[in-house]
């Protein structure tokens, strides 16, 4: 049913070449490097073109040559070395030297992810420069990187969102044999590597896939315009498409799980979609290699379907975002209001998530005006991944403000304590570990100057929409670029090296304590004080329990304290010295009913066994 496309190398300089292009009267090959040739493809069922060549190797660069008309890289071309306009090369995959034998998945529940962007995680930009990371990020307590896009785009510079080949690895990242050596190092300490992937749209620079069968579909238009064919004539071809490069990712560069763009651009009325199609595929491949392998699902939809199992009528992706909770928790700290934050401004709505993974299960939305969501309280909490912040609600911000730059630092250990001490995959973006206050602002290294105009007249467009006022950066600057680098040595300043530290604790405390450690049901409960801003949760396993007091309240409030058990002992404390904050009000130990004043802007954590 499925079929392998691109390029393939067979070993003894052998190559296959595979291409999908069903309206074609005649597709060839053109090898154009080390020397030209031309070898005509045999047309195989269902639009399929095919060849097996002899003198292929690793230095092997070629072209498609549709109807005898044009010269287009292979829309599956594993690697572009001169970017998206020229000729593809072909990758000798089984040539790697993999190093990672021993190496098995890490438990879903247990994962705390680190999203990060390649070219800006480091001055240099690479993946290489990542591994000379990868001891700080264990050290911090992470088991698990998101990389954004790594599929070639335009330029040396955009955040990914706009690759035009899904299989090809970014050159100016390092290509294939570095993303290699990075998945390898990560394995080798213990490290997990998620990819961030598109399944939703293609880049507009560099796309030439229209040329070669009918990729799109105008039954549906979405906001880079007509939908990817999931479902209409020749969308098998589509779909094979999409599988192979999801196995291609987990199988040739050992990726361990892949988070997927804005499902909610995914359009597919078949009777099996492409989601669940995807999820089985996934699946059988985890049972052959006898490790798991995860999907994860960026979906804006608040639909459980997207994660409940099949008997449930669900497509059995294995985790899915919950914006929600962000949302929330940045609405109750900065305050802002405008646009989709409108519907998030009440302290219930951000114990509502806490408790059943959504804010809005069917309820009533004041932005979207109408009703959103259905409800996931039956899904266990490790299958929703939260954070306080990402590269989408940083980066579309105007000028590209992180949390750190938005509230204050009593605000950012809330932030910090409230991701790390759910009861859900927590992500951590790039640097808000330790507070980074450089911007992470939209860049892109678009060569075509109609398209660098229009992005430019869109970012205004969009901020006029939102009342800001003043000038967003120019996006195809590369001072932009510059700008939103991680300042790695910031880590070891003052109140940065504090928070970094507050920071490895939540991590700690989210593993040792036995309540905090299970995440497999919801086993906690949460209540909003009546007399302010005050969020206190329980959460307990067999004997263990805490109580975790959260103020977001200017001012301190009173709580009447009415324990079930004696013996309370405080783990944690955001208004400490120790913390930079003023001064703790609240006893070390509790053993009986008392009232607590609770410090203005604080996060504090109690235990009992």
């Amino acid at each position: 049913m499925y079929r392998t496309i691109g390029a393939t190398y067979l070993d003894n300089n052998v190559g296959q070449f595979t291409v999908w292009s069903p309206l074609r009267k005649q597709v060839n090959l053109q090898i154009v490097f080390p020397e030209k040739r031309l070898i005509k493809l045999e047309k195989q069922e269902r639009g399929y073109w095919q060849a097996t060549v002899d003198n292929v190797t690793s230095e092997t660069h070629y072209l498609y040559e549709l109807d005898g008309e044009v010269l287009r890289p292979d829309p599956a071309s594993h690697f572009q070395p001169n970017g998206v306009h020229e000729a593809s090369q072909v990758v000798a995959h089984n040539e790697f030297n993999w190093q990672d034998q021993g190496w098995e998945n890490i438990n879903l529940e247990d994962l705390i992810i680190y999203e990060l962007h390649v070219g800006t995680f480091t001055p240099e930009g690479t993946f290489e420069a990542i591994i000379d990371r990868l001891p700080d990020l264990k050290d911090l307590g992470v088991n698990i990187i998101e990389l954004m896009p790594v599929g070639q785009f335009p330029g040396e510079r955009n955040w990914g969102y706009d690759g035009a080949y899904w299989f090809a690895v970014q050159n100016s990242y390092g290509g294939p044999e570095e993303l290699k050596k990075l998945v390898n190092a990560c394995h080798q300490q213990g490290i997990g590597v998620i990819l961030d992937v598109i399944y939703n749209h293609f880049g507009p620079e560099g796309n030439y896939i229209r040329d070669f069968a009918p990729y799109f579909t105008e039954k549906y238009k979405t906001p880079w315009g007509s939908a990817i064919n999931y479902d209409d004539s020749y969308s098998d071809g589509v779909r094979n498409f999409v599988i192979q490069n999801a196995l291609y990712w987990l199988d040739y560069y050992h990726i361990d799980g892949l988070r997927l763009d804005a499902i909610h651009a995914i359009y597919d009325f078949g009777a099996k979609h492409i989601l669940k199609e995807l999820a089985e595929v996934v699946d059988q491949l985890s049972k052959k290699k006898n490790r798991k392998f995860y999907l994860i699902a960026e979906s804006d939809l608040n639909d459980a379907k997207i994660i409940d199992q099949s008997e449930q009528g669900g497509y059995e992706i294995d985790a899915q975002w919950s914006d929600d909770f962000h949302h929330c928790l940045h609405t109750l700290l900065t305050q802002e209001n405008k646009g989709y934050y409108q519907d998030f401004t009440e302290l219930k709505s951000l114990a509502k998530v806490l408790k059943e993974g959504f804010a809005y299960s069917w309820d009533y939305s004041e932005f979207r005006q109408r009703y959103h969501g259905n409800s996931a309280s039956h899904c266990p909490p490790y299958q929703f991944v939260v954070c306080n912040q990402n590269h989408d609600q940083v980066g579309n911000r105007m000028l590209g403000e992180r949390l750190s730059q938005l509230v204050s630092f009593e605000q950012l250990k809330i932030a910090a304590g409230l991701t790390l001490l759910s009861p859900y995959i927590p992500l951590l973006f790039m640097g808000e570990e330790y507070g980074e206050d450089a911007p992470f602002l939209y860049f892109i290294d678009h060569g075509d100057p109609d398209l660098v105009k229009a992005v430019r007249e869109g970012r205004k467009q969009e901020f006029k929409a939102f009342h800001e006022v003043g000038e967003p950066p120019d996006a195809a600057s590369v001072e932009t670029f510059r700008k939103s680098t991680l300042n790695w040595q910031k880590r070891k300043e003052e109140k940065h090296k504090t928070l970094y530290q507050f920071y490895q604790t939540l991590i700690k405390l989210r593993r040792q304590i036995p309540a905090l450690a299970y995440r497999k049901d919801r086993n906690l409960e949460v209540e909003v004080n009546p007399k302010g801003n005050l969020l206190v949760i329980t959460r307990y396993q067999k004997d263990n329990q805490i109580i975790c007091l959260v103020n977001f309240d200017f001012n301190a409030i009173s709580y009447e304290f009415n324990p079930s058990q004696k013996n309370w002992e405080k783990q944690l404390d955001s208004s400490e010295e120790k913390w930079l904050g003023k001064g703790s009000t609240l006893p070390t130990k509790l053993s009986q009913s008392s009232t607590l004043e609770i410090p203005a802007c604080s996060l504090s954590l109690y235990e009992t066994k």
